[in-house]
């Protein structure tokens, strides 16, 4: 079971002290929140991509590699990568190379976006989102594993012998999550490629995603990826912890009274009670949580979102404390007493290397020196550096 935290990436006025932080300060921030989290113990950490005030984090992979450079075993993830805005060509490019400089220590999730002004910002139109999504993901997930590919849809020019570049790390692509609020659509995508599925978990009740996620692995043991218990479920939520359950709900009601996505409706009170938000001492946080796993039973990775809604550098940095040192270690310890053998583990890097390749090394590409442009056809690659000797004349 991974724990980590999200960033929407929002840049939002704090309503105690009436000041708004800077895109800079943001930016500076959400790396120091980062490093924080591996700190205090957390596995993974990620960001969204928007393209719109008053986010930020327009790209991600630039973000999460400089992130990556400062930190050692902190998983580096995405919340979310727009599959519908963005060239497949570029997510394969980018991402793959994040995942070399991150060593592994990455994955994504991607998702539709429901800004509609965003779209024709990139030349796309928001009623397609949907085939736009399910298509820009089919030529992915080739890019990542054909080195050679010819492929023509409906919403980008045809690629004829195109090879994305550089390889996935270790030829083995990164893991990939298909993030929704409300789509079965998306779920039946996640579970029929066999990839990971993260419902979340914000402004809903429970029983909302429940369908989601049921639905998700239904068909994940349809498409014959394994049982319903085998699919990887990620849930968020959003969490506000202090020592006493009054002085959270006291320090957190200005935030979230204003906060743009809630602000202005229902009571706290009355919004922690009927959705997945988490206020209160450290032992009221975990008991929610666990009733996660009462709700959707075993699952992989549970996020939480503590940094939005104006919430200054300090306290997000104290709440990162109280998460690492007083919530987390108790949830990893009740949910792994209860957790089903059969359930997997979220899966990383290493172990779908293993996966591939067993005990053998696993390949390298190498691009032939003197076919780099592929012009008589066929992989620009070599099977393996003694292959390549043979051919081609080339050392290791």
């Amino acid at each position: 079971m991974e724990f980590g935290i999200f960033s929407v990436s929002d840049i939002t006025r704090d309503p105690v002290s009436s000041e708004t932080p800077s895109e800079a300060e943001r930016i500076k921030a959400t790396v120091q929140i980062a490093r924080k989290a591996e700190e205090v113990g957390l596995d993974v950490f990620a960001v969204g991509e928007h393209h719109n005030p008053p986010f930020f984090s327009s790209t991600p992979t630039t973000l999460l590699a400089y992130i990556a450079a400062q930190t050692s075993t902190l998983k580096l993830s995405t919340s979310t990568t727009l599959i519908t805005t963005n060239d497949p060509v570029r997510i394969a490019e980018e991402y793959a190379m994040l995942q070399h400089l991150a060593d592994g220590r990455m994955d994504l999730m991607l998702g539709r976006g429901n800004t509609a002004p965003v779209y024709p910002w990139f030349g796309k139109d928001i009623r397609s989102a949907l085939p736009l999504a399910l298509e820009n993901y089919n030529l992915l997930h080739r890019l990542w594993r054909e080195d050679v590919i010819d492929w023509e849809g409906n919403f980008r020019t045809p690629l004829q012998g195109f090879t994305s570049t550089p390889r996935p790390l270790d030829d083995v692509p990164p893991f990939v999550w298909h993030g929704s609020i409300r789509t079965p659509e998306i779920a039946e995508q996640a579970a029929f490629y066999g990839d990971g599925f993260f419902a979340n978990h914000l402004f809903a009740p429970s029983e909302h995603f429940l369908r989601l996620v049921r639905f998700y692995r239904e068909r994940y043991e349809f498409h014959g990826h394994g049982t319903q218990k085998q699919a990887i479920v990620g849930l968020g939520g959003q969490a506000f912890i202090a020592k006493k359950s009054q002085d959270a709900t006291e320090q957190f009601r200005p935030y979230f009274n204003e906060a743009p996505v809630y602000g202005h409706g229902p009571r706290l009170e009355d919004f922690t009670q009927q959705t997945p938000l988490s206020v209160g001492s450290p032992q009221e946080v975990i008991d929610k949580t666990l009733s996660f796993r009462e709700t959707f039973g075993d699952y992989q990775r549970q996020m939480f979102l503590i940094d939005h809604a104006g919430l200054p550098l300090k306290i997000v940095l104290e709440q990162l404390d109280l998460l690492g040192e007083e919530v987390v270690p108790v949830l990893r310890r009740e949910l792994e007493a209860v957790r089903d053998p059969e359930t997997p583990d979220t899966p990383s890097h290493e172990a779908r290397v293993r996966a591939k390749y067993g005990d053998a090394a696993p390949r390298q590409p190498r691009p032939n020196a003197n076919r780099g442009d592929n012009v008589t056809g066929g992989s620009p690659y070599q099977d393996s550096p003694a292959k390549a000797g043979a051919a081609f004349g080339l050392g290791e």
